[in-house]
């Protein structure tokens, strides 16, 4: 299985164009969600960009998985860029689908210095109740779901390891739906 964070892209006025895929869409990735291959995903609190993470078999099913979704049909997501994660801390479990946006949490990107210790501080983050799920990149690169909406606080749990270094990190808030 591989898993990737698959970043998409929305059109303008988002929020309008998706209106009238919005059930189907949701009922899509809910069902994608029970069959174990969609993990997590949410858009930006200013709905400019979507974050997904699939566990898929293939590199040619990410196709299939967004270009079948009804916000890509019916013309809300304009473009996706999906990277798979040479390695992945998978989420202990899947809290509830929350749609009305009050499930704020923040994305931690950034790269890392000793990938092995920094797998154990993400299992580590995961066991204190901070990550939901995240990992590294081929290149290096860090991206994690945290769940907390203050990002500094994020940001500390990162930097506070010794893993990476603040000043390479970026954070930015995420509306965690799945």
């Amino acid at each position: 299985m591989i898993v990737y964070q698959i970043a998409v892209t929305t059109v303008d006025d988002y929020a309008a164009k998706r209106e009238p895929h919005r059930r189907a869409h949701i009922e899509r990735l809910q069902g994608l969600r029970a069959a174990g291959i969609l993990l997590g995903g949410g858009p930006s609190p200013d709905g400019t960009r979507v974050d997904l993470v699939y566990r898929l078999q293939r590199p040619d099913q990410v196709k299939h998985a967004m270009e079948e979704d009804p916000y890509w049909i019916g013309g809300a997501w304009t473009r996706y860029e999906p990277r798979s994660f040479a390695q992945f801390v998978e989420p202990w479990e899947m809290g509830p689908v929350v749609l009305d946006g009050s499930r704020t949490t923040t994305i931690v990107e950034g790269p890392v210095a000793q990938h092995d210790m920094a797998q154990f501080a993400l299992i580590e983050m995961r066991g204190a109740g901070r990550l939901h799920l995240g990992g590294f990149f081929e290149d290096g690169q860090t991206w994690a779901l945290m769940k907390t909406a203050d990002a500094a606080e994020a940001r500390a749990w990162f930097t506070d390891t010794g893993f990476w270094d603040d000043r390479a990190l970026t954070t930015r808030p995420f509306l965690h739906v799945l």
